[in-house]
């Protein structure tokens, strides 16, 4: 048996390297934990210039894993993602072999997922999805463990390409990014205007040992009733006609079991409380739920409507 408390500060000492490069994004952090040791993809949302992409390096780093970066514009082509097989001679013949592309990593950033074209948005799907890559007539599986960590900006619209449903809820998680804190602003300031280099994180976890923690997240207990009143949530998310147009599937309930799963294990603890989904819950469900006309007139958000429902369960 794991123990628990030597996780805790595994975790804590994760946080603490990220935190060398990173001021003040704790919670953060803490979410694309919590989507990695789920074996789930995030998206990760903010206005420019607020380190998600820092984050996601720093954190690839103290993970010791493999990290590629997929810059999307809107000349992207899917082969770019994928790989594509290329003409080589061989003792005198020629043959097709197949030049792996940016996708066959363990953390891949897919930077400004929504400024690629729908097409190539889809080819990230079969590798967010199945773990696998399909080039041809040929499947390629991905080395575990693997995660797609996108970003998106959601105040420019021109040039860009808005996510389907389809792909969004590909996502575990949909993280909302704000401005820091005043003193963490000046901290940020005073660390990156100074002519001193950046310090160097320490490699914390290796693939294996972290493959190993997400078999573990999932066998973290969690009452009956708990489980029952994430599924009330779940379904009162397509009952509540009056402001939502489209209500979350039931992935929307096995990411929120495995999600909270994941915080109780990072927390320390041995169980799942109620706790642990009322701060999951946000980032599980705000990206599968569809707000109508009324909720839109009135100025209400996703995150609005999940608190009233919680305090309805």
């Amino acid at each position: 048996m794991v123990e628990i408390e030597k996780l805790r500060v595994t975790f804590e000492a994760v946080t603490k390297e990220v935190g060398k490069i990173i001021v003040g994004q704790e919670y953060v952090v803490e979410q694309i934990l919590i989507a990695m040791l789920c074996d789930g993809n995030a998206l990760l949302e903010s206005v420019p210039g607020l380190g998600k992409t820092l984050t996601i390096k720093t954190v690839a780093d103290v993970m010791d894993m493999k990290f590629s970066r997929i810059q999307n514009t809107p000349d992207l082509m899917p082969s770019d993602i994928t790989g594509t097989e290329i003409i080589e001679e061989v003792k005198g013949k020629r043959i097709f072999q197949f030049q792996p592309g940016p996708v066959f990593a363990n953390i891949v950033l897919a930077d400004e997922i929504n400024r690629a074209t729908p097409k190539t948005q889809s080819a990230l799907l079969e590798a967010m999805q199945e773990k696998q890559v399909t080039v041809g007539n040929k499947t390629y599986k991905l080395d575990p463990p693997f995660f797609v960590l996108a970003t998106q900006n959601p105040i420019e619209q021109e040039g860009t390409y808005p996510l389907p449903e389809a792909q969004t809820d590909r996502f575990l998680l949909k993280i909302l990014i704000t401005y820091p804190e005043f003193k963490d602003e000046v901290e940020i300031v005073d660390r990156y205007t100074s002519k001193s280099q950046p310090p160097q994180v320490k490699k914390i976890l290796g693939k294996n040992s972290f493959i190993a923690l997400q078999n573990f997240t999932r066998q973290v207990p969690i009452a009956n009733d708990i489980k029952e009143r994430v599924v009330k949530l779940v379904t009162k998310t397509r009952e509540q006609k009056q402001f939502i147009e489209y209500g979350a599937s039931p992935r929307a309930s096995l990411g929120l079991v495995m999600a909270a799963k994941a915080r109780a294990l990072i927390s320390g603890r041995k169980h799942v409380s109620w706790e642990d989904i009322k701060e999951v819950a946000g980032p599980v469900l705000r990206h599968r739920i569809i707000l109508n006309f009324e909720a839109e007139r009135k100025g209400m958000t996703t995150d609005d409507i999940i608190k009233e429902l919680l305090n309805q369960v």
